[in-house]
């Protein structure tokens, strides 16, 4: 049994626990030997409290025999990513700087899905801030794809994707801020889920001060699995408000409109090239969602390079200006190297064009909410490159302009504050294929609705061992 469970996804895993089939205990000690065999070849987990997750298990199973009320993962293994507060963990953003910063409350994410019965069994690895799409930093190391070790899973949730793709556990938290959680998912061939801004409470107690506010309307918590099904689970579990996050709205998930329709396909955004490997994959995805009863249409939404010019002149402002400052002196080489990466390759935006970046994002959101009227859905690829080699992506200022002009279907999802889903949709050359499904606000099941449209017919392509 131990040997089977721990390649079943949540929400088998869930019922499972729930009716007697198998303990919480079975499923954490699978989970827990699938870590052993895998993880010192992908070093995707820093932290792993086999302990702590058995007495968790074990409490868990004896509320399943008296009867107890039952969360949504109850039961369930699930990893947290290190930018988020664990209460008796050490939250290191991956700094040398921050080994020693010892959560004492649950992060808000975190406190959703532990009172929804989840078990948290490790902590998975970032680069340093969250400030790359690749997984490596000064203190854990590099995190490796596990298709091909000499590749990156993908960042800033690198770790999460490559420890669910292997079948570490069948959940892992993830964070957002310019794709954060759908470029792993494409690096690594798994689902996740983006929630749109206000659907998911926010707030980090071990966080210094509150952040830019670019980065308040930008970034998310999330969920990597590698079904659809249960990011689903995972974001029904997440949704929970909290007074601590003035963002956040009380919108039911539900919506009554979100049935199939009208699909957007985008190609090649922005007619700014793209690799076969990525687009093949995007034309495959039109076909499924064709065959599934949607109506499938080739055009573009408005504005997508402005969108990422948009979302950079933010970001960049904010992390040169605030975040460099604040951690040049305790961060890794590694980090300095980023920085001085993205200084070279992009012009450091002035006050004025930082301050007017955020009137032309309102201005771009309303184009595109127009354009959800006539689509409600966009499929489009995440990067419009395959998975990048270790580094790459600071290999050079010239290679990292590339891999920026490469996120231009991310970026604008970010911007806006959109939900998005992504879903694998098959294998070329040696890698996985998946496509991002973009919605309105507050419209993520009608994203994942799609995504399981596509999923039903094809093959799952995960859990694999590492390559």
């Amino acid at each position: 049994m131990s040997n089977e469970l721990w390649g079943l996804d949540a929400v088998t895993l869930a019922a499972g626990i729930r009716n007697g089939e198998f303990t919480a205990r079975d499923v954490i000690s699978a989970c827990l030997e699938r870590i052993d065999a895998t993880n010192p070849q992908l070093n995707a987990l820093t932290e792993v409290r086999p302990e702590a997750a058995l007495e968790s298990a074990d409490a868990a199973d004896r509320a399943v025999t008296a009867g107890q009320p039952l969360g949504l993962l109850h039961g369930v293994p699930v990893t947290i990513k290190g930018n988020a507060d664990v209460a008796g963990w050490v939250t290191d953003h991956g700094s040398v700087g921050l080994r020693e910063n010892m959560a004492e409350q649950n992060s808000v994410c975190v406190q959703n899905w532990l009172n929804a019965g989840a078990i948290v069994v490790g902590r998975s690895n970032t680069p340093e801030f969250a400030c790359r799409w690749d997984t490596t930093n000064d203190l854990h190391g590099a995190t490796h794809n596990p298709w091909n070790s000499e590749y990156t899973p993908g960042g800033s949730s690198g770790g999460a994707a490559a420890s669910i793709a292997v079948g570490m556990t069948p959940l892992g938290h993830g964070t957002d801020l310019g794709g954060s959680l759908r470029h792993p998912a494409q690096a690594c061939g798994v689902a996740s889920i983006r929630p749109g801004r206000g659907r998911v409470a926010g707030w980090n107690p071990t966080a210094p001060s509150d952040p830019a506010i670019g980065f308040q309307l930008m970034n998310t918590d999330g969920a990597i699995a590698r079904r659809v099904g249960d990011a689903r689970l995972a974001l029904q579990a997440m949704v929970a408000g909290d007074i601590r996050d003035p963002w956040w709205l009380p919108m039911p998930l539900e919506q009554p409109d979100d049935a199939p329709s009208t699909v957007a396909l985008v190609l090649e955004p922005s007619g700014g090239g793209i690799n076969e490997q990525v687009k093949s994959g995007v034309e495959c995805a039109g076909k499924l969602l064709a065959a599934a009863g949607y109506e499938v249409e080739e055009i573009e939404p408005p504005g997508v390079t402005e969108a990422a010019d948009l979302w950079m002149t933010i970001c960049l402002g904010e992390l040169l200006a605030l975040l460099e400052p604040a951690v040049k002196n305790t961060c890794g080489p590694t980090m300095l190297r980023t920085f001085d990466c993205y200084r070279a390759a992009m012009p450091v935006p002035s006050l004025k064009e930082y301050a007017s970046a955020f009137g032309r994002r309102q201005a771009i959101l309303r184009d595109w909410l127009e354009f959800f009227e006539r689509y409600p859905l966009i499929v489009a690829p995440v990067g419009t490159e395959p998975p990048l080699l270790q580094d790459e992506d600071i290999a050079s200022p010239e290679r990292n302009r590339e891999v920026i002009h490469s996120m231009r279907m991310v970026v604008p999802v970010n911007l806006m504050g959109l939900p998005a889903a992504v879903v694998p949709v098959g294998t070329r050359d040696g890698f996985p294929q998946v496509v991002q499904i973009i919605g309105p606000p507050f419209h993520e099941m009608r994203c994942l609705a799609a995504a399981e449209a596509i999923e039903q017919q094809v093959e799952a392509l995960t859990p694999i061992d590492p390559r």
